[in-house]
């Protein structure tokens, strides 16, 4: 069993930046492929960015493409979202995932654990 705790989330307002972490309990992290995916109210939870066990491969939604980076530390069982330039569009739950493949995490697919999730509000 692994349980991921993300860290990080809050109120920014538009064209601001933050940093989401996500803490792994687990002695195989660069095992593990891990995503960070976002559910807006009313909506259904879409792909966000991924990432390899090793880090050499990353992936990302169109939609966050060139403002949001992924990035992991195997040493540190951590992975990150960077947020950059925020749109009030981002406001979401944001939850961190671990899976068996970054590629198929971009269809929400191979999924084997989900975080709890963390706010982020970006006001206008």
């Amino acid at each position: 069993q692994v349980q991921l705790v993300e860290s990080g989330g809050g109120l920014v307002q538009a064209g601001d930046s933050l940093r989401l972490s996500c803490a792994a309990s687990t002695r195989t992290f660069s095992t593990y492929a891990m995503g960070w995916f976002r559910q807006a109210p009313g909506k259904e939870r879409e792909f966000v960015a991924a990432i390899s066990g090793s880090g050499g491969s990353t992936y990302y939604s169109d939609s966050v493409k060139g403002r949001f980076t992924i990035s992991r530390d195997n040493t540190k069982n951590m992975v990150y979202l960077q947020m950059n330039s925020l749109k009030p569009e981002d406001t979401a739950v944001y939850s961190c995932a671990a899976g068996t493949s970054a590629v198929a995490m971009t269809t929400t697919r191979g999924i084997n654990y989900w975080g709890q999730g963390t706010q982020v509000t970006v006001s206008s």
